[in-house]
């Protein structure tokens, strides 16, 4: 299975701010723009593992740096980072620009992590990532402590599922 470069995977996706996304400061709700990230992301790890589905097995971080106003456009930046057997790092910029004075600024950055599937559900095995750029370089040379990261917090989070319940709170009384 053949590398693929960085920027094979990159997605760009240009929107604007409505008045509908606007949470009560009057700027863009941190939700909305999960939901942008996501769909951004999703798109970059099938181009990368072109299978017909990956999944979204985390957001390892979302980190809002800049609020995103009504008189900013948002434009999301996507591509793999970083690349396991079988999941993909997908890094998400966002840059949001004024459209008046045309000032643009880091919003916000995220990882997300998918998984390739096949047609049985069953995780598979995705091609290696090639960084080209410097950003891609540095993004790439610390995929690896991430990938440790996320694996800690994957068992911490077995421990933590193993002493929930699912009984109805209310029985608990």
């Amino acid at each position: 299975m053949e590398a693929k470069r960085m920027k094979d995977t990159r997605i760009i996706q240009n929107d604007q701010v409505l008045i509908n996304d606007l949470n009560n400061y009057h700027t863009l709700f941190g939700g909305v723009l999960m939901k942008k990230l996501d769909a951004c992301a999703t798109l970059s790890a099938q181009r990368h593992a072109r299978v017909k589905e990956c999944v979204t097995a985390s957001t390892d971080s979302v980190n809002f740096i800049e609020p995103i106003r009504q008189s900013d456009s948002v434009c999301i930046e996507s591509f793999v980072s970083y690349t396991g057997r079988s999941s993909m790092e997908i890094f998400c910029k966002v840059t949001a620009e004024n459209t008046l004075t045309a000032e643009r600024r880091i919003a916000a950055t995220a990882f997300l992590t998918f998984v390739a599937l096949d047609e049985n559900k069953r995780p598979i095995k995705v091609p290696g990532i090639i960084p080209e750029t410097e950003e891609e370089k540095f993004l790439y040379e610390t995929g690896k402590e991430r990938a440790k990261i996320r694996k800690l917090k994957r068992e911490q989070n077995k421990d933590l599922v193993a002493a929930l319940t699912v009984k109805k709170p209310w029985d608990e009384v």
